[in-house]
């Protein structure tokens, strides 16, 4: 008996393409170039988004250190009028100025 491998055999299957499938399949590709390009540029604009949440944790966090930083500021300045008028007077500008920004950066509420 003669024993025969399976990879002595070798089947080969030719189609013809036909012109509605080719159409079909390029359209397919075209949507799928599509989706691939929309994904590309939303991960761009959730990079840009991440980037400005970072600058501005950073800013908040340093308002926070400036606010934290008052009771010292009071308690180095002791009883001394003149250190006390200037400490208030740095506090009033950076107050206005951190009031400022947050103004300059907060979008107008909508109208009903």
């Amino acid at each position: 008996m003669h024993e025969i491998k399976i990879s002595d055999i070798h089947v080969h299957l030719h189609i013809k393409p036909d012109p509605e499938v080719r159409a079909r399949l390029d359209d397919i590709l075209d949507q799928l170039g599509l989706v691939v390009s929309t994904q590309e540029t939303m991960m761009a604009a959730i990079d840009d988004l991440q980037a400005a949440v970072a600058a501005e944790d950073t800013v908040i966090d340093s308002a926070i250190t400036l606010i934290q930083g008052i009771p010292a500021l009071i308690a180095a300045a002791g009883v001394d009028p003149a250190r006390l008028a200037a400490l208030q007077s740095d506090i009033t500008a950076k107050s206005s100025a951190l009031a400022a920004a947050v103004a300059a950066n907060t979008p107008a509420a909508p109208t009903p």
